[in-house]
């Protein structure tokens, strides 16, 4: 292999979450600030998704007190937390560019009818730590049977005699 490939076969993550354009997610981002550290969430459509490996990349987009904003994400990076899916899209186009000349509810992509909302991920390598090993399977020890017993179970009722009540005529 390649020098250059196995530098960027280490820095690619193990798992990557399935990604489409029109999709509305959520972006979980640690931001260094010093020396303190936070997880900052960016929500938005994802217009782009272009690259591959280690370059891959998706863009996405939201309107912030009136003004668009596209922050661009690299897939392996080690600062991204994790990606939530709140709303499958439904996206005839590869890219979304035509969504910044809109302004509302038409900046919104409609949403795919009967689509589940499963955070899927797509498995980029295998790690060496977790390769299934075979066990052999024992088998279970046989379980003697017992007789089963059948009673019978009957319920008497009683019949109570009820008195009738005769309504007296009232004077009108």
């Amino acid at each position: 292999m390649d020098i250059i490939k196995s530098i960027e076969h280490e820095q690619l993550k193990a798992k990557i979450p399935e990604l489409k354009v029109g999709d509305t997610v959520k972006v979980h981002q640690r931001i260094k600030e010093g020396n303190r550290e936070r997880i900052q969430v960016f929500e938005g459509i994802i217009i782009k998704k272009q690259g591959g490996g280690v370059n891959a990349t998706f863009t996405v987009r939201r309107i912030a007190s009136g003004v668009g904003v596209e922050k661009t994400f690299l897939v392996h990076s080690p600062l991204m937390e994790k990606v939530e899916l709140v709303r499958v899209g439904k996206a005839r186009r590869a890219k979304l560019y035509y969504l910044r000349d809109r302004v509302g509810k038409a900046a919104k992509t409609k949403e795919q009818i009967g689509a589940r909302i499963e955070n899927r991920e797509i498995i980029v390598k295998a790690e060496a730590d977790e390769t299934p090993v075979e066990e052999a399977k024992e088998e279970a020890p046989a379980v003697e049977t017992q007789e089963v017993v059948k009673e019978e179970v009957v319920d008497t009722v009683k019949e109570e005699k009820v008195e009738e009540v005769k309504e007296k005529p009232t004077a009108e």
